[in-house]
């Protein structure tokens, strides 16, 4: 069984409330058999934005992978809110990072490590280490660093 406080509280963090949409989409998707489609999630708690700007400029790569644990925390709330409880996630299959950074900014898969990090702690190796890609692009909504989504199988 996960115990979603304990693998938070090594970071220092906790969970928040399922992100409000911000447009025309749905949060999560439901696909084939058992099959979840996660749209991206920005580092924002709770209505509260943590970070605004770019990697290399206004945050480090430690800052950035900060910035993916919360989108992954995100993600996280709206798993929950779909399926009711994570102990059914069979495994994460896929995580897609975003990260804005400067032109001369290079480091975009150690910034995913804070979230591929994060995503491991709470569902152990097996059923947390995912394939992944991690994406430098010039902005992101809301002037965010960072943006993660995720496929998701459960039981």
């Amino acid at each position: 069984m996960i115990d979603l406080e304990k693998a938070l509280e090594k970071y220092g963090l906790t969970f928040p409330e399922a992100p409000a949409r911000a447009g025309i989409y749905e949060p999560v998707k439901e696909f084939g058999r058992n099959c979840y489609y996660f749209s991206g999630c920005i580092p924002v708690f709770n209505g509260e934005h943590r970070f605004k700007g770019k990697l290399g400029a206004e945050f480090t790569v430690e800052q950035g992978q900060e910035a993916a644990r919360y989108c992954v925390l995100n993600l996280l709330a709206n798993l929950r809110s779909a399926i009711g409880d994570l102990n059914r996630v069979k495994r994460i299959v896929k995580m897609l990072c975003f990260v804005a950074g400067t032109d001369t900014f290079y480091n975009q898969p150690q910034v995913a490590n804070g979230g591929s990090q994060l995503l491991i702690d709470i569902f152990g190796e097996e059923r947390g280490r995912c394939a992944r890609s991690a994406v430098g692009v010039n902005a992101l909504p809301g002037n965010v660093p960072v943006e993660i989504e995720l496929l998701v199988e459960i039981e």
